[in-house]
């Protein structure tokens, strides 16, 4: 029915909104009992951080406290040390204090005794006056002269006695003088050397040149020998072709045009083509060749040398003496050498050093000039210096070195003791290197054949030999008997120059190692 449904359906709605306020009601009480406990445990978390802040906070006021009494500790013991330094020092300074108060009690006590010996002194002195004043007019009444008289007499023989004193001390002093002079100047120049060395290599006349075949002798003679001839018309050197398998030798004296010679040859040789025309290019290529390199070469001298703004004509003479010889010395490393010494000389005698390495530099210049010019190699190396616009010092220098002239600068006298030094010592001339490095092994193994030696060492060129001994075997009194046997050894078994000094070394060593 109808009715019965409408009443239904009121029933189910009234039903529905009751069960939901109820359950609205069931969830609303849970949810107030969920806040509860959360606040209640938001409550006792903020109480445990607080307590954990205030422990946290607690320690480090402890932590700071302990740091801050450390630090006060440490403060207070520096005060103390400092009060304990200041009181030392305050005692020190009262000790000194006293000291000085002493001193000054005994300087015023020996100040007064020295017044009172000076008035002593001054009393016996006017004493002593008044006895030679009596004496003096007793010896005038015995001798009967006068005052002046005896005066006179007395002046004249203190003139006599003084002369002869004088004169005496005189000579003394020159002897003296030469022999410190002569000192100084062995220590000047031994110095120079000392400091400065050079190499030396010896020249000869020829020049070997090396062929792929002896077939290629024939080419370089040539039909009928015009090949060589070409070749030698064109340098000016010997062409010598012998049996020797492989090899043409080039011989003549001037070494430029030797050098010269070896160079074409040698182009020759590799490009193969071997005949008068083209003989003829080559030379003149390879002279022209030449020119630059001997530029080369006076310009890498002058650098080694440290001469500067040299006219670049001498500076190509410089070059060309880098193919000349002097017995057997190459005159450019004797020149750059002779600068340098020059140069060290003047230094020492506190002159200009520069102007000195100048001067020693162009000394030789002549020699690469006076095939061309009449007169030996001073002369025309002074008229060249002197054409291109040197000082007088070192036009001077080149025409004065060899005492062809009378010496009117004191660098012309370094030249010439340079010059002496490098063309004397040993293993510049007259000698080849391995005679003079085998003399220095005669010396050092004559040396070390005496018992007791353990080394010994030829040192200044060879112009001094120092010997070590044991100690354990050779007192003192048997080494000053060795040093001077040595010496008579060295004087009756080898030849040197000059003189050779020996010195003997003895010396006790205690050894011992800090572990």
């Amino acid at each position: 029915m109808p009715g019965v449904e409408v009443i239904a359906g009121v029933v189910g709605l009234l039903l529905g909104a009751v069960a939901g306020f109820v359950f609205d009601r069931l969830r609303q009480g849970a949810a107030y009992k969920n806040r509860d406990e959360i606040v209640q445990q938001a409550e006792r978390e903020a109480e445990q951080v607080k307590k954990d802040r205030e422990i946290e906070a607690k320690e480090e006021r402890l932590a700071r406290r302990e740091e801050f009494e450390k630090q006060l500790a440490a403060e207070r013991e520096e005060v103390r040390q400092e009060e304990k330094r200041l009181d030392k020092r305050e005692s020190l300074l009262n000790e000194q204090q006293e000291d000085i108060l002493k001193k000054e009690r005994m300087l015023e006590t020996q100040q007064n005794k020295v017044a009172e010996r000076q008035k002593a002194v001054e009393k016996k002195n006017a004493e002593l006056d008044r006895v030679l004043s009596e004496e003096q007019d007793r010896l005038y009444e015995i001798s009967g002269l006068s005052k002046d008289e005896a005066t006179d007499r007395l002046l004249d023989r203190l003139r006599t006695q003084l002369a002869n004193e004088t004169g005496s001390a005189i000579l003394e002093h020159q002897r003296k003088l030469k022999e410190e002079c002569d000192k100084q100047a062995r220590e000047i120049i031994g110095m120079a050397l000392q400091r400065y060395a050079a190499q030396h290599t010896s020249e000869s006349t020829t020049s070997s040149v090396d062929l792929p075949n002896d077939e290629m002798k024939g080419r370089i003679i040539g039909r009928e020998g015009r090949n060589i001839r070409a070749f030698e018309k064109s340098t000016g050197v010997d062409v010598i072709v012998d049996d020797t398998p492989g090899v043409v030798i080039v011989s003549a004296f001037d070494t430029v045009r030797r050098q010269i010679a070896r160079i074409s040859l040698e182009k020759l040789i590799q490009d193969g083509r071997i005949h008068p025309s083209r003989i003829e290019e080559v030379v003149a290529e390879t002279q022209q060749e030449m020119d630059d390199r001997i530029r080369d070469y006076g310009l890498e001298a002058c650098r080694e040398a440290n001469v500067v703004n040299l006219h670049e004509r001498l500076v190509y003479l410089m070059g060309r003496l880098q193919f000349r010889t002097s017995y057997s010395q190459n005159v450019l490393g004797h020149s750059v050498e002779v600068a340098y010494l020059t140069g060290m000389i003047a230094e020492q005698f506190g002159m200009d050093g520069e102007l000195a390495r100048r001067c020693g530099f162009l000394h030789d210049i002549g020699k690469a000039a006076d095939h061309e010019m009449e007169g030996g190699h001073p002369a025309v190396g002074a008229e060249l210096l002197k054409r291109f616009g040197e000082g007088e010092e070192v036009v001077h220098a080149a025409a004065g070195h060899h005492d062809d002239i009378r010496v009117d600068h004191i660098y012309t006298v370094f030249v010439a003791a340079a010059d002496a030094v490098s063309a004397s010592r040993p293993g510049a001339r007259r000698e080849t290197l391995e005679k003079y490095v085998k003399r220095l092994e005669e010396l050092e193994t004559l040396a070390c054949g005496f018992p007791g030696v353990e080394q010994a060492f030829a040192v200044q060129a060879g112009r001094e030999i120092r010997v070590v001994v044991d100690s354990g075997q050779v007192n003192d009194r048997e080494a000053a008997t060795m040093c001077r046997e040595m010496a008579q050894a060295i004087e009756q078994s080898l030849t040197y120059p000059g003189e050779i000094k020996v010195t003997v070394l003895r010396e006790s060593r205690a050894v011992e190692f800090a572990r």
